[in-house]
């Protein structure tokens, strides 16, 4: 999963003040329309919720208590005094998330009084999210055992905030009677120029390279405004949206390298 035109495109997003991170943070600071405010946060969860997930894992638990830490721990948030606790000077919902997560594991009694599965609360449908958004990151087993959980973490974060972007592209392109094309020319958003065949995409799709070449442009322009979207959910500050972006797609650079 090439990152490198993440990392491109210019312009702050549009209503950024509506955006879900910012509505936690300005209801939980102002005492303002909690339940808004417990959606959104409860939409954060559902995407993020990968992250979250192989963290757990990669502490050591199995994957069926993994499930049952990662619910508590969504419980624990969306029912409790987190909101309160959500300092808009900490900035980044993955980065608060993370420090709350370890904090969350490292409390022997959250462990102890995780509620199993078949509880009284069910939170988390594992079957219906897997099913829902499948992920296509594959991290090998050698990297599952030997890299650091934090750095588990951000990768997962980074691949589905990406693979979260591309989702809504492709149901625009689908709606607008363009699925076949978007499926022809997916490939070229993370590949480098000089990479991207124009001949070949050309005699596929039945049109003009030049026509080729502008779709291909239009199509990696709007990619770079949905990933930014994507990215401003999660800070605090539109000012933060590039430096967030440049992280994400260090990760990934550095998981591919590694790969």
């Amino acid at each position: 999963m090439n990152s490198s035109v993440a990392a491109e495109g210019g312009g702050a997003p549009r209503n950024f003040a509506t955006t879900r991170w910012s509505l936690i943070l300005t209801s939980a600071d102002l005492a303002g329309d909690d339940e808004k405010a417990r959606q959104a946060l409860s939409e954060l969860c559902r995407l993020y919720w990968r992250p979250i997930f192989s963290f757990v894992c990669r502490r050591g638990h199995s994957p069926e208590d993994a499930q049952d830490l990662t619910q508590d721990f969504f419980l624990m948030i969306l029912e409790g005094n987190w909101l309160r606790h959500a300092d808009p000077q900490r900035g980044r919902f993955r980065s608060l998330l993370l420090k709350s997560l370890q904090n969350f594991l490292n409390d022997a009694a959250a462990k102890k009084h995780a509620r199993k599965r078949g509880g009284d609360v069910e939170f988390v449908s594992w079957d219906d999210w897997m099913a829902e958004a499948p992920s296509q990151l594959t991290v090998p087993a050698r990297a599952l055992e030997s890299w650091p959980a934090e750095r588990l973490f951000d990768l997962r974060w980074a691949a589905t905030v990406v693979e979260h972007a591309v989702r809504r592209l492709r149901e625009e392109c689908e709606s607008q009677g363009k699925l076949r094309a978007f499926e022809a020319l997916r490939p070229c958003l993370g590949a480098e120029r000089q990479d991207v065949s124009y001949p070949t995409l050309s005699q596929t799709l039945g049109v003009p390279e030049a026509t080729v070449k502008r779709l291909v442009h239009r199509l990696r322009q709007r990619y770079r405004s949905l990933l930014r979207d994507e990215v401003a959910e999660t800070v605090a500050d539109p000012g933060e949206v590039d430096d967030e972006i440049r992280h994400l797609c260090g990760v990934l650079a550095a998981e591919s390298a590694a790969l």
